[in-house]
């Protein structure tokens, strides 16, 4: 049976999640901005310890890889790559908006949402990526992908020719922003709170690792998506 330990920090949230199969042995996360750095490895030995898991007896390690926040993203890669090299396990890397495809998927389906569908359903997760743009894709009811992941502007056209044929479930942090400009369309739904969560990732992960699709230690980087652009610093005197 496979011990997968799933770290998420693409987004606002930080998370980990251990997983023995398909079940869930433990799960660690905040949604309190800038604590990645703090609580990640934090996290990480609560959940092992709490489930009664050596680290050494995990199958692999599996990382959201993005896109999402930069900063994010490095921590969480940082710290996949860093057990894998000590602990000699396999690093297993997770597109993170299909993993959170799986995850409104899994509601929807708990909400039996379908059934009160009569036109096709999708779903479009979307991370915030500042003012009105959003990192987003859509997924269909299997998670498989129907537009490819970009960087969107939104406003009240957005996703128009999908919306005239299939109803659209919209989630994740940039979903809420983009709220006002997309539900005044009949077929644009919201699951209100949904966020990325390191518990969305077990079943592509397992699916790898049964697959042997495992990365590359010395040379994987994020999906950044976009080239990082530093801010000016804010404090007085600095340049």
């Amino acid at each position: 049976m496979a011990l997968i330990l799933c770290l998420e920090t693409a987004t606002g949230v930080c998370s980990v999640a251990l997983f023995r199969d398909n079940v869930l042995l433990g799960l660690k996360e905040s949604s309190t901005r800038n604590v990645h750095s703090s609580m990640l490895t934090v996290f990480i030995e609560e959940v092992t310890r709490e489930s009664g898991i050596s680290p050494g007896e995990l199958d692999a390690i599996a990382v959201s890889m993005g896109p999402g926040s930069y900063t994010g993203l490095r921590i969480g890669v940082a710290a996949a790559k860093g057990l894998c090299y000590a602990l000699d396990k396999p690093l297993v890397a997770i597109p993170t908006l299909q993993a959170m495809a799986a995850g409104m998927n899994d509601e929807l389906k708990i909400k039996n949402f379908e059934l009160f569908s009569e036109i096709p359903c999708l779903v479009c997760p979307m991370i915030d990526a500042r003012r009105m743009e959003v990192y987003c894709a859509v997924y269909d009811g299997k998670n498989r992908e129907v537009e490819p992941v970009r960087p969107e502007i939104i406003d009240e056209n957005s996703f128009g020719n999908l919306l005239a044929r299939n109803r659209i479930v919209f989630g994740g942090e940039g979903a809420a922003k983009c709220k006002p400009d997309l539900e005044t369309h009949p077929n644009a739904l919201f699951i209100d709170g949904f966020a990325s969560s390191a518990r969305h990732m077990h079943t592509m992960a397992a699916t790898k690792l049964s697959q042997s699709h495992f990365e590359n230690l010395a040379y994987f980087e994020p999906f950044y998506l976009k080239d990082f652009v530093a801010g000016k610093p804010r404090i007085k005197g600095l340049i």
